[in-house]
């Protein structure tokens, strides 16, 4: 039956992937143009809307065409439930098997005093991390750069979530243990610099900083410090669950990487004079997160915390050579 005077429009479901030539995948059909005030503007003006007008499409780093960034790994709802949900299996069984046979019995007095400095005040900074990544989310220009940035504000939820449990769990054998983690936070100085430093970046409201603050300074250091190098020391004194379990929790930074380098590169692409941009970001937020990495020395000692910051800066170089900026910090 044709209706006269109707239209009927050829378009596609998918019209906007049309360019792909060819089926698009889930990730495609899911993440591609969610947003449509980038390009519309806000229904109603309001304050929220210069708010956008000033930090988002007013940033310095402009990225005309934002779904032209992929994720490596097109982390989709349904596909991140399952990896997080294999992960978490993992790391229950870690969490279980410590609690039946007592290995909290068997942790030295000297590392239960290092454990209780470095972890429990830990949760505090992390969350920080979480709120950064949803604010970069919030505040993207493109669908996808939103996605990965909350997938990965939930990653920084489950970090924090097992560190608490882990703490809960060393206080059953160890009374106190973690009690004063607030005024650590608050006072030891080991955390001052990284507490200066994280609450610099929740203020920090262009979202183009704000991602190259977090993603490409801050987090990189601060991930192989507390995931990899903690680690390492734990294991040296006899505590290899604590390696087991932040290995896991190292799986989602690295994907965290990943997404942050591929991003990069298409700021880069699209616009030669992002370089600038990001690079001056980067040489104006390393030294303080160089101050913040470095000082939590004490914890290692100085020759073992002399290798850690040579891994920490070849990290570093490693990671923004994969992104496309060489020699950012020159």
């Amino acid at each position: 039956m044709v209706l006269q005077g109707s239209a009927v429009s050829s378009r596609r479901t998918y019209w906007h992937l049309e360019g792909l030539k060819r089926k698009p995948s889930e990730y495609e059909i899911v993440s591609t143009a969610l947003l449509y005030y980038p390009g519309r503007g806000f229904e109603v003006e309001s304050p929220v809307a210069e708010w956008y007008r000033k930090y988002q499409q007013g940033s310095a780093l402009a990225i005309a065409e934002p779904d032209r960034f992929h994720d490596p790994r097109e982390t989709t709802y349904p596909k991140y439930s399952a990896i997080q949900r294999d992960k978490e299996v993992y790391v229950d069984g870690l969490l279980e098997s410590i609690e039946t046979t007592g290995y909290d019995r068997g942790l030295s007095p000297a590392w239960v005093r290092t454990l209780s400095r470095a972890l429990p005040p830990l949760r505090f900074p992390v969350h920080g991390l979480q709120m950064i990544s949803s604010y970069v989310g919030q505040m993207a220009p493109g669908s996808r750069i939103t996605m990965a940035s909350m997938f990965q504000a939930a990653d920084e939820m489950r970090r924090i979530q097992r560190i608490a449990y882990r703490m809960r769990q060393l206080e059953e054998t160890h009374a106190q243990f973690g009690h004063d983690s607030r005024s650590l936070w608050q006072q030891d100085p080991l955390w001052q610099p990284l507490r200066e430093l994280v609450e610099r970046l929740l203020a920090t409201y262009d979202w183009g900083e704000a991602f190259a603050a977090l993603n490409l300074v801050l987090k990189p250091m601060i991930d192989d410090l507390f995931l990899v190098h903690l680690s390492d020391l734990g294991a040296r004194a006899g505590d290899l669950m604590l390696g087991r379990i932040l290995h896991s929790l190292y799986e989602d930074a690295r994907w965290h990487r990943e997404w942050s380098a591929a991003l990069t590169r298409v700021a880069l692409e699209a616009r030669p004079e992002n370089s600038d941009v990001l690079r001056g970001w980067i040489r104006r937020w390393h030294p303080p997160a160089l101050r913040a990495v470095a000082a939590f020395g004490p914890l290692f000692g100085a020759a073992d915390f002399a290798v850690v910051m040579e891994k920490l800066h070849a990290t570093c170089a490693d990671f923004w050579r994969s992104a496309g900026l060489l020699r950012p910090l020159e």
